[in-house]
């Protein structure tokens, strides 16, 4: 059996999974998580690609774990592993815009994926038809929008944090 050793990258690794699990449990507006953020990111930059996908699944785990599971959880975990994918994609060419867009776009799938499965579900009051599923959509659009400023402001927080830490920029204040 291998050791696992305890480096300060497994460490990162450890906190990211804690940290996208509590930010899940503490109160917050709906959709506004780091999880996507941390999942663009772990596909970015975590090397270790089984890990990269291990992490947001983690962190969903672990949080519904207290909060509860439900019917849909299979639809959420799948859009948290598209979006590490995105985040390999994202590595070829990291741009500011390009993490910004694949922020945009990882929002916009967890919306359509999750808003399809909860229709889907029947769980919700809308008619099983074209109709009903474009009324889901449209009730959903407030969870977009929570989505997307959550997503853009950790995608900016640990995008930023990581350029800082790479660039080693010293930051002055007069």
């Amino acid at each position: 059996m291998r050791k696992i050793e305890l480096t300060p990258k497994l460490y990162v690794v450890i906190v990211m999974i804690v940290t996208g699990a509590m930010m899940r449990l503490i109160p917050h507006w709906p959709n506004f998580t780091p999880i996507a953020a941390i999942a663009l990111f772990g596909g970015t930059f975590v090397k270790r690609k089984d890990l990269a996908f291990l992490i947001p699944v983690a962190a969903m785990l672990l949080s519904d774990l207290i909060i509860g599971f439900h019917s849909t959880m299979l639809p959420v975990y799948l859009s948290f592993i598209a979006i590490v994918a995105f985040g390999l994609v994202l590595q070829r060419r990291l741009t500011v815009v390009n993490t910004l867009s694949a922020s945009l776009a990882a929002s916009v799938l967890f919306y359509l994926v999750t808003n399809f499965a909860s229709w889907t579900s029947g769980l919700m009051p809308y008619p099983m038809n074209a109709s009903g599923l474009i009324q889901s959509y449209i009730a959903g659009l407030p969870f977009l929008f929570n989505g997307v400023l959550g997503d853009l402001f950790y995608t900016s927080v640990l995008f930023g944090a990581a350029y800082l830490v790479s660039n080693r920029q010293a930051v002055y204040v007069k």
